[in-house]
């Protein structure tokens, strides 16, 4: 014991020789503290590679910060994590995850010499839009590369080939099926330009959907012989993580083969919920189904409000059906609700019914068919008792989308997700918890499900891997449209959103109706179609939030989405002679704001 009033110095030779004990003792050290981070970032690391590790932790060890000065002395380093392998001083986090990524890291750990060589540079699990982008842009930069996809069936059997979601069940049969019900308004229209014609004239869903799936399967044979053509290896199998750097590839017959990669891509994008209720996977379709199926689904309830289930009610209702929406709460969640509403209002005076603020329970057969009848019973969301009871030849589900990522093997090797929805958190260069496994398109946490944004992040990532480059993707200002039977494209903020970010006394929102020419000798729908920019008074009037409702609003959005990314202004727009006479050029001319309250009704071109 020291002297009363005097302090016990430490014992510096004998913590020495304890620090050099235990760095000498253990495989992999770690000095660390508990409440640490970066601590914790590198234990992820050690716990993804399957590598045991000894955490002494300083903030809870009675000798911790003279432990913390030995280690400075030793190592030169004053910061926690202080990381040792096999007796090696590696450093702290950015140290760790340095040697990590150039392959030092992984030597220490053990005999090089007897580590077996990589099967793959690059694996990744999903052939859709974003997997395929990835796969071709890092086979150029000559990389060795494998793509496995397998399509789960549907409760129904429905299944399909190479391309993923949007091009054989998403945007690419989604597009052709309302440009066939534009076709129908077209052939309405043609009488008043003085076509005459006397049959009646009626819609053939068979032949309208064998035309589309021949196209589709083209498609599908163009991504195989293009995976060809750049030497990736492409296989009809279902991964699944079995071990760090290793997965089991099941086909369809259920042959199984081991492949290992030194990284991963996942991208095996979301399929469609069902909501858990007596008879939805046994009769009812969702949009997995809709796309191939051979006959005509007769009168339609659509159960959802999400663009999915809006644009399929759209051209179903447009190629003649009668279709019924039941929307649980509100029209386009994330969209601004005031361009949703708009959406809705068009759809009901075009022959769409809207069942509002109810859920089904249960789906029933009465009888079976091609369509058969089903009798639907839905509850009310509003609070009340009232329950509603009524029949339809189908019922589509499309109330949303589940990532799938629950099956694959990621608790295997320590990948974390979002257990409420599955979605996989990923840092800004789309790199997950796991260093060697990366994520992109629809599964990723809090981004665009939106097949152009897999695409950009695929390229780019391969890009960064193998080509040198640090240009990540830009979540921000991305454009897109809703292809309901009045269009609707936006890009940037919505009202609501800007109001909240920016403040509305902050904000000028300049809006105009507007009556496209080609509608005008027709005689139909005047002063429907809508336009309006938000403006940010403090930033120049800088345009934050984009939104035209009214025909090819993908193709108007398109355009101003560059300007956007460019700084537009108010200004600048102004400034910008438009092309007459069309629907854009209505962005050219806006002098009307809300706030003034005057009327934006169109009287003329």
């Amino acid at each position: 014991m020291p002297p009363p009033g005097q302090t016990q110095l430490p014992d510096w030779d004998g913590l020495k020789l304890q620090v050099r004990t235990i760095i000498a003792s253990h495989r992999v050290v770690i000095f660390s503290k508990s409440y640490c981070p970066y601590c914790n970032k590198v234990k992820e690391l050690f716990h993804s590679l399957h590598v045991e590790y000894y955490a002494l932790e300083l903030d809870v060890t009675a000798d911790g910060p003279s432990i913390q000065q030995v280690l400075v002395e030793l190592t030169n380093q004053r910061t926690v994590p202080n990381v040792f392998v096999n007796g090696t001083h590696i450093g702290g986090c950015d140290a760790t995850y340095q040697a990590y990524q150039d392959g030092s890291l992984q030597k220490l750990l053990g005999d090089s010499k007897d580590a077996e060589p990589y099967d793959y540079d690059l694996i990744i699990i999903g052939g859709g839009s974003g997997g395929l982008a990835c796969s071709k842009e890092a086979a150029g930069f000559g990389k060795k590369v494998l793509v496995l996809d397998y399509v789960v069936p549907t409760p129904l059997g429905t299944s399909w080939g190479l391309g993923g979601t949007c091009v054989n069940v998403g945007c690419i049969p989604k597009k052709l099926m309302h440009q066939a019900a534009l076709m129908g308004q077209a052939l309405q229209d043609s009488r008043k330009y003085g076509w005459q014609y006397e049959q009646q004239v009626k819609h053939n869903w068979e032949t309208m959907v064998e035309a589309i799936q021949n196209y589709i399967g083209s498609l599908n044979w163009g991504y195989r012989v293009s995976l060809r053509e750049k030497s990736v290896t492409y296989l009809n199998s279902y991964g699944e993580f079995v071990e760090p750097h290793k997965i089991k590839a099941t086909n369809r017959k259920g042959q199984v083969t081991y492949h290992t990669a030194e990284t991963f891509v996942l991208a095996t994008g979301e399929r469609p919920r069902y909501p858990g209720i007596p008879g939805d996977k046994e009769y009812c379709i969702t949009s997995d189904d809709l796309f191939s199926l051979p006959y005509c689904p007769g009168k339609t309830l659509v159960v959802g409000a999400s663009y999915v289930a809006l644009e399929c009610a759209g051209f179903l209702a447009g190629l003649g059906m009668d279709v019924t929406v039941m929307v649980r709460s509100i029209l386009l969640r994330g969209f601004d609700q005031e361009m949703a509403e708009k959406v809705g209002a068009y759809m009901e005076t075009h022959g769409v019914k809207f069942i509002k603020q109810f859920v089904p329970v249960q789906v029933e057969q009465l009888e079976e068919g091609m369509p058969g009848r089903l009798k639907v019973t839905a509850k009310s969301t509003g609070g009340g008792p009232e329950i509603i009871e009524e029949e339809y030849n189908t019922v589509l589900l499309a109330i949303g989308r589940d990532a799938c990522t629950r099956n694959i093997g990621l608790e295997t090797i320590g990948v974390k997700i979002n257990e409420k929805n599955g979605k996989v958190p990923v840092n800004d260069e789309e790199q997950t918890n796991v260093p060697y496994v990366y994520a992109i398109g629809d599964i990723l946490e809090g981004k665009l499900e939106l097949t152009p944004v897999a695409i950009q992040a695929g390229r780019l990532l391969a890009r960064r891997l193998y080509g040198g480059s640090s240009t990540k993707c830009d979540y921000i200002n991305v454009p897109t449209t809703v292809f309901t039977p009045l269009e609707y494209g936006s890009c940037g903020l919505p009202e609501e959103k800007a109001i909240e970010e920016y403040g509305k006394q902050n904000l000028e929102v300049y809006h105009s109706l507007f009556w496209p020419l080609e509608w005008t000798v027709a005689g139909r729908d005047n002063n429907t179609c809508y336009g309006k920019i938000i403006c940010n008074k403090h930033d120049n009037n800088r345009v934050i939030g984009f939104h035209v409702l009214g025909p090819n609003a993908g193709e108007v959005t398109q355009g101003f989405a560059a300007a956007i990314k460019c700084g537009l202004t108010k200004e600048l727009l102004d400034e910008t002679i438009g092309i007459h006479p069309t629907c854009a050029e209505v962005f050219t001319t806006m002098d009307i704001t809300k706030s003034s309250g005057q009327d934006i009704t169109q009287r003329g071109c």
